[in-house]
């Protein structure tokens, strides 16, 4: 066990950050036309929007929690606010946002599945990603009622010592994770993994919105189908040769 324990803390995270930077440089300079989100919203509205926007809120918020939560140092905020207040914060706006995220995400897949034209034009990493997101917001979720038996902060200090500890390529990190419940290890290990898929589903358009602040204020998008509006009785004028 703590061979897979050194390899999944301690080499794991490497190998996806790697992929997951490397691959994404290399998709953008050879497949510049796949780097898109592929809308559906076309096919069917439905319940793309209010799933979308959930979505879209949930884990937009939960990103930048994680990130800044995770990285900065513990003696940069102890003097503002405890780890066990800050470990309070986290689950109560982490399982809202999480809640937001989870639900959207339910719609969505719900929407991908149960529509007959939408599932006709789903690729396969399209559903795969699905399912791994909606997983990743239930492990999220479920390490809520865990963290609420030890409000003391100290194994979202663990957390983000282990965190901290590979960004920074200091060793020691995978022994932190030995004592840590496996719904955290879960957690951890399905995090990684989706930024081991990134380069290779349409979530490499997330890049697209980080390259430049205007994302942030940029008009709707406007999507009009081809169908053109004919006067009443008024027909096109057939091509020579074109069947009917």
């Amino acid at each position: 066990m703590s061979y897979l324990n050194q390899f999944v803390f301690g080499i794991y995270p490497y190998i996806c950050l790697t992929i997951f930077l490397l691959g994404s440089l290399v998709r953008f300079d050879r497949d510049q036309y796949t780097w898109k989100s592929d809308s559906s919203q076309l096919l069917k509205a439905g319940q793309l929007r209010w799933g979308s926007n959930l979505f879209h809120v949930g884990i937009l918020f939960l990103f930048f929690g994680h990130t800044v939560g995770m990285l900065t140092p513990h003696f940069v905020y102890e003097p503002f606010i405890s780890a066990g207040a800050k470990q309070l914060l986290a689950m109560v706006s982490g399982g809202a946002f999480g809640l937001f995220g989870f639900l959207g995400l339910t719609l969505l897949l719900h929407r991908r599945l149960a529509e007959p034209r939408i599932r006709a034009t789903s690729k396969t990493s399209d559903i795969v990603l699905l399912l791994l997101l909606w997983l990743q917001f239930a492990l999220g979720l479920a390490t809520i009622p865990l963290s609420a038996q030890h409000l003391d902060g100290s194994m979202m200090l663990v957390l983000a010592e282990w965190a901290q500890r590979i960004v920074t390529f200091r060793a020691g990190a995978a022994d932190l994770m030995t004592e840590a419940g496996w719904v955290f290890k879960a957690h951890m290990f399905l995090g990684m993994s989706i930024f081991l898929i990134f380069p290779f589903t349409r979530l490499v358009h997330v890049w697209s919105g980080f390259a430049t602040v205007a994302y942030l204020a940029r008009p709707y998008q406007v999507v009009r189908s081809r169908r053109l509006n004919l006067p009443a009785g008024h027909n096109l004028p057939r091509q020579p040769g074109a069947r009917v």
